[in-house]
């Protein structure tokens, strides 16, 4: 960077919620610790599918932000089902054996017709306005975040226009993202994304993903340079918390019908029916979105009335509930799809304290993370004799009090490390 000033182009912004937002809210608040100047380009009327007004103060004052209005599909479709397209906004979709009509239709709709994805209308206009922006600021340095993809063809077409050094940053794959097979689409639909795909991965001077399987999937479509930069944790100031005094398990996040984990019920009915203290301490905490189907099989099992469903909360309520549940549970789709997600909400987990149970694909990025931090244990779907045995023991830990996690090395994913990293990649080109 010549003159220390990066143009930033993200969609998802405060007072946007949900995971999506925190990987550049972060970034944008250390960079000008390394003496970087950062601009944030964002929609000026967007679709948000999870607000969290709190996170507007979360935003860095010496930041400059910068708006263009968008044009948004579900913003029309929100007049047919305005509860079909939150849910589908959120990245939650129903059940193939269950879709109906109109949520086939909206998927085929949204698959096929907006490539990649349904801000696909904002490229245009972006290009016409940053163009101008950047050569009256002097700008050399632009960084777009996907998803949603759509964004890096913004970056494209300027990296086309003018003199710039782009980089392309994936917070999530593209073409092999989970729920990517989901959206019904024609072979020329899918055609068309792996050619905008490679189209993206060749242009940009440099490519940055969270996992080192994605890694590894984008060099067999690029040779461009690849850096893996993962998400992390912040110094949030909240006050200590006082550990819930059920045995509770937590999810927090969106908990989709693919990461449905009928292992874990079926240990948890196991063990109310064969420990007695078992049934007066279990508590289950969803925190978030959490799709029809998960519900539906939790009360199947039996364990409603364990269910404590706490809805979308505030992203400092998040944090609390992290830090005073008992155990702490990630959930990831068993599919070799899904081995490069690494959840932001690892991060945060792992400084919480308590302890991780995860659950995955074999060989997933994030199992590795979770064993050498030492937060936690991982299994995969065919482990369910012990995640039983390790529930067990978590339980046994947590009736004599003596239930933590002792993480180790976990300063390598402090957001402020990660902007460290950020800059010396910038600095490289």
């Amino acid at each position: 960077m010549k003159n220390n000033k990066v143009l930033i182009i993200t969609y998802y912004w405060p007072p946007a919620g949900g995971p999506g937002v925190q990987r550049w809210l972060k970034f944008v608040k250390y960079l000008p610790d390394f003496g970087v100047q950062p601009i944030v380009y964002i929609p000026e009327n967007p679709t948000y599918p999870i607000v969290d007004q709190k996170l507007v103060s979360e935003v860095c004052d010496k930041a400059i932000i910068i708006k263009h209005r968008i044009f948004e599909p579900y913003q029309l479709a929100s007049f047919l089902s305005k509860n079909k397209t939150q849910k589908m906004n959120s990245g939650i979709i129903p059940n193939q054996k269950k879709q109906s009509f109109l949520d086939k239709t909206f998927l085929w709709v949204r698959g096929n017709l907006f490539i990649p994805d349904a801000r696909v209308f904002w490229v245009k206009p972006s290009v016409s306005f940053l163009e101008k922006y950047i050569l009256e600021n002097d700008i050399d340095t632009i960084i777009t975040s996907g998803p949603p993809h759509s964004l890096h063809l913004i970056g494209l077409e300027l990296k086309q226009k003018l003199n710039l050094k782009w980089f392309a940053d994936f917070r999530d794959p593209w073409t092999t993202i989970g729920y990517h097979k989901s959206l019904r689409l024609s072979s020329f639909a899918a055609k068309k994304h792996k050619a905008l795909e490679h189209q993206v991965l060749n242009a940009a001077d440099t490519v940055i993903v969270t996992s080192k399987t994605t890694k590894t999937e984008f060099q067999a479509i690029t040779n461009k340079p690849i850096s893996v930069i993962t998400n992390g944790y912040d110094t949030e100031q909240i006050e200590k918390q006082t550990l819930d005094v059920k045995f509770s398990l937590a999810h927090i996040g969106s908990f989709l019908s693919e990461r449905n984990p009928k292992m874990l019920w079926e240990v948890l009915l196991e063990l109310l029916e064969e420990i007695p203290s078992f049934k007066l301490n279990l508590e289950i905490k969803l925190i978030g979105a959490v799709s029809q189907e998960v519900l539906e099989t939790i009360s199947q099992f039996g364990l409603n009335e364990y269910l404590n469903n706490l809805g979308y909360v505030s992203h400092a309520e998040a944090i609390a509930h992290q830090r005073k549940s008992q155990v702490l549970l990630l959930i990831e789709i068993n599919s070799e799809d899904t081995k490069s997600i690494i959840p932001g909400k690892l991060f945060e987990y792992m400084v919480s304290n308590r302890p991780i149970i995860a659950i995955g694909p074999e060989d997933s990025d994030f199992a590795e993370i979770i064993t050498n931090t030492n937060t936690g244990v991982f299994f995969d779907y065919s482990e369910k004799m012990k995640l039983k045995r390790v529930i067990l023991d978590f339980y046994d830990q947590f009736l004599e009090g003596r239930l933590q996690s002792n993480g180790v090395g976990l300063q390598n994913y402090s957001r402020k490390n990660l902007t460290k990293e950020l800059v010396q990649l910038l600095n490289k080109i």
